[in-house]
């Protein structure tokens, strides 16, 4: 087993921000704009985010979905790794039952050696897609299975990351590599340092399972915000110290926007719910404009749709998401927030994080 530490997880807060801050990238791909215009935004954001700061970079896995580029966190990661060089990277996450262990121990551990202690490795047990999609990347029509064994399979990847199925084991002879097979190097340095493993979720189960085994959390504020506070509270009830974490550390998912006018962002905002609207009504597709929203003929369920959402959504000026973002944190006791903006244009989605960066303070570039 690698040493790993606290310092692995927890974040440093700049700047005026309460908390450290990051950034959850779904790669979201608009009208008009293609998925190489996506991934080159992730790019601009992931160097805005580390020169001002910011403490990690996350992408999500989901599949099937047109106005989502983020179907293979381990690829996207990689690219970024390459033109970073500081910020960590990692997984928010990637969902354990659609992959073998073992895969996923490889992928992590190849991120790894590219970027030496900065990856890290967020696990869902959601398939991050619809149920005919997860059949056809499971190669299985018995989908509560992935679910049901999440334990089961998190304990397998556990062991691949550290080499450390015992004796007797059908897999004790089968190494993860890069990873710890391979030894130290002539300085007496491990040449492969386990990502630090967290746990996502948007209910209980995760927040539990966490906190058993004593690792860090992250939860989907974004998406379940009445579940928010009962999860972490649970979580912390639930911990047990471990050799990866003293103490909880819980980090909380949060949709974000920020703009120069606040009416521009409540324009944005709402373009992005029209497409969240099409996703859950089972026409997913690229994220409309806000001309495209504002042209929409809404009806009365549709509008009340939208309302709740973007109740969740901390919007306006710079100013006015930090204060929503400190209320959060104060009503939450997040001890990090990872913050998403999902807009239809990519230089809404930069600026909103340089409007961010400047109402807390944070470095310049």
């Amino acid at each position: 087993m690698t040493d790993r530490t606290d310092d692995d997880i927890r974040g440093t807060a700049h700047g005026g921000a309460p908390v450290p801050l990051s950034v959850l990238d779904l790669v979201t791909v608009g009208a008009g704009y293609t998925s190489s215009d996506a991934l080159a935004t992730s790019v601009r954001i992931a160097q805005l985010a580390e020169s001002r700061g910011f403490h990690r970079y996350w992408v999500a896995e989901h599949h099937s979905m047109p106005g989502v580029a983020s179907s293979s966190p381990a690829v996207i990661l990689a690219y970024l790794a390459a033109r970073t060089g500081r910020i960590r990277l990692g997984s928010g996450g990637v969902m354990l039952p659609n992959h073998a262990p073992l895969v996923i121990a490889e992928q992590f551990g190849t991120l790894e050696a590219m970027a030496p202690g900065r990856v890290d490795l967020g696990l869902g047990r959601a398939p991050g897609t619809d149920g005919a999609t997860a059949a056809a990347l499971r190669r299985t029509d018995r989908l509560n299975e992935g679910a049901d064994d999440f334990p089961q399979q998190l304990a397998e990847l556990l062991r691949f990351l550290d080499d450390d199925f015992p004796d007797g084991h059908p897999y004790a002879r089968i190494h993860a590599v890069p990873g710890p097979v391979q030894g130290s190097s002539a300085g007496g340095v491990q040449s492969a340092h386990r990502p630090p493993v967290w746990l996502l979720g948007s209910s209980g189960f995760s927040a539990q399972l966490a906190g058993t085994l004593g690792l860090p959390f992250a939860f989907a504020h974004h998406f379940s915000a009445r579940n928010t506070i009962p999860a972490l509270d649970l979580y912390r009830q639930s911990f047990r110290p471990s050799a990866d974490l003293d103490a909880p550390y819980a980090l909380i998912g949060v949709a974000a926007l920020a703009a120069d006018e606040e009416s521009e962002a409540r324009r944005q905002v709402r373009a992005a719910a029209l497409n969240m609207l099409r996703l859950r009504t089972g026409r997913p597709g690229l994220v409309p404009t806000p001309e495209e929203a504002e042209a929409h003929p809404w009806t009365e369920a549709e509008t009340e749709f939208v309302n709740s959402w973007n109740a969740n959504v901390v919007h306006g000026t710079g100013e006015q998401v930090r204060a929503g973002l400190d209320a959060l944190r104060e009503r939450t006791g997040a001890d990090e927030l990872m913050l998403t903006a999902n807009a239809h244009g990519p230089d809404v989605r930069v600026r909103s994080y340089e409007l961010i960066a400047d109402a807390y303070g944070l470095p310049t570039a």
